[in-house]
């Protein structure tokens, strides 16, 4: 669905404001508007972030997780510099967190180097639930909220809407 869409969007004037005109269209009747992006840096994600007022970044607790940071921190100000001037960065939520693994902690540390007040205190750890859920077309609310995965992100919600 959406992965056409980038092809679709690439001869469009102002194809960079798409996604915000859409959600513009409709804020009047959310509180949030959540924009989920597949990991990659393309046409849709720069979609989002000009639609967006906010980004959280999930990372990865995987070695080049910092390496993408990098580039995503990089692509996050050319779009505040150049197509959306109030997107803000609101934090860095740790994923795949394994407390028996140190290059879980090692992110965990150069994150708190890097983010120090603005990253979310949730970590998301590892979950064989929420690997699974996916595969079963649920969220993970959906398919096993008491899992520990699901109560991670349960309590990264709350803490969101605290933040906000």
């Amino acid at each position: 669905a959406l992965a056409g869409a980038t092809v679709e969007l690439v001869p469009l004037e102002r194809r960079e404001f798409r996604l915000h005109e859409a959600v513009q269209s409709v804020l009047y009747y959310y509180d949030f508007v959540i924009i989920d992006c597949p990991p990659s840096l393309d046409l849709l994600t720069i979609n989002a972030l000009v639609g967006a007022t906010e980004v959280i970044i999930p990372v990865q607790c995987e070695y080049f997780a910092l390496e993408g940071l990098g580039q995503l921190l990089q692509t996050i100000q050319l779009v505040q510099q150049n197509l959306q001037p109030n997107l803000m960065i609101a934090g860095a939520v740790v994923t795949m967190y394994d407390k028996r693994n140190s290059l879980s902690k090692e992110v965990m540390s150069e994150l708190n180097k890097h983010f120090s007040d603005r990253l979310f205190t949730s970590i998301i750890p590892r979950n064989v639930t929420l690997a699974e859920a996916p595969s079963f077309g649920q969220p993970i609310s959906a398919y096993d909220r008491k899992s520990k995965g699901g109560k991670a992100y349960q309590q990264l919600a709350e803490e969101i809407m605290l933040y906000s």
